[in-house]
């Protein structure tokens, strides 16, 4: 057996190994390296800031702890409370109006009173107070779970951004990339996440303030709701109705019909519309604008969008980072090949 062979198969037999090693954390250490080429223009400021790379490191592992772990923390911990504290009172304001509702529904909704007959027939404050235990139990369980995954990005995040640059030199010397791709490559990968990072955090904070003030007039508490906003808005399609429909029935049950009309019309019109489908493409592209000052690097703010969907949707709450990733990959991809190509059509 030639020696190249052997160390091939070493080499196979050892990366399966790695593989049954660390696949319980491969989800959590792709997440830390892509949220760590996110944000490199911290990383960097940090580092001259500070003369540093431990304290930056460390320094851009807290931040990202702040403003990303530590808002979706306290929305599930609360939640989780508040779930387990519902008093039966308020249960059974909700029952009457669901019945009284079912009952006698608005003419032009006449249509509908079959079908919600024989789907709200069988609720009452038993059936409602165990589904809102099964739903704190859920919750309470995801937070473990969240959280638990939460810290392992944290710390993996830190050891990406205090080894990240020995580590890229590594994979490029491993993989024998030339200069100009390995280049491209990083330059694409990271232009791309950057965008995306700062733009899920400045959508959702938009539209988490939008709602926290509004409810807050109605004497809920703005930042609880606002954060659970926020991180609900993620979700495509169904996202704000997840949030806003609750508050439309409550107040409906407990008679503020001026409030339950307000934030219902708000919710659609000011946040749904103008907020999600307009400015947040807006967003997005003032973004790419300011931070890529390379036409090649940009990758359109509508694909961006899309792909931000797309992620979530096939891949749950960290399809958000996943999305963009894999597609910022496939199109540098598609510039190798091109380059490649026309390096052939030159030689010929």
């Amino acid at each position: 057996m030639k020696p190249q062979y052997f160390i091939a198969i070493l080499f196979a037999t050892s990366l399966y190994w790695m593989y049954l090693l660390y696949a319980p954390f491969l989800l959590v250490m792709t997440i830390a390296a892509l949220l760590a080429v996110s944000t490199a223009s911290i990383q960097k400021y940090f580092e001259n800031l500070f003369s540093s790379k431990l304290a930056a490191a460390f320094s851009s592992s807290l931040l990202l702890g702040l403003l990303f772990f530590a808002p979706l923390g306290y929305f599930l911990a609360s939640l989780t409370i508040w779930l387990n504290s519902i008093e039966a009172n308020s249960l059974q304001s909700v029952e009457i109006y669901i019945h009284s509702f079912v009952s006698n529904p608005p003419s032009f909704l006449q249509f509908l009173k079959p079908y919600l007959n024989g789907y709200f027939q069988d609720i009452d404050v038993n059936s409602l107070t165990a589904y809102a235990l099964s739903i704190a139990a859920k919750i309470g369980a995801f937070s473990a779970g969240f959280l638990k995954n939460a810290f392992l990005v944290i710390v993996f995040y830190f050891f990406a951004q205090y080894n990240g640059a020995y580590i890229v030199l590594f994979i490029k010397r491993a993989l024998q990339m030339s200069v100009e791709d390995s280049t491209l490559l990083a330059r694409e990968l990271s232009s791309v996440m950057s965008v995306v990072f700062y733009s899920i955090i400045a959508t959702a904070m938009l539209e988490g303030a939008l709602f926290g003030i509004a409810v807050s007039f109605m004497g809920y508490n703005g930042l609880l709701f606002g954060i659970m906003y926020g991180f609900t808005s993620l979700i495509p399609v169904v996202g704000g109705v997840l949030m806003w429909l609750p508050f439309m029935l409550y107040e409906f049950s407990i008679g503020n019909d001026n409030n339950a009309i307000f934030i219902t019309l708000y919710s659609i019109f000011v946040i749904s519309i103008i907020a999600d489908t307009f400015i947040k493409p807006l967003i997005i592209k003032e973004i790419n604008k300011k931070l890529l000052t390379d036409d090649d690097a940009k990758l359109n703010e509508l694909v961006i969008f899309f792909a931000i969907i797309a992620g979530l949707t096939t891949f749950g709450f960290w399809g958000m980072i996943l999305g963009p990733a894999i597609t910022a990959f496939f199109f540098t991809i598609l510039k190798l090949f091109e380059a490649r190509t026309r390096e052939c059509e030159a030689k010929s």
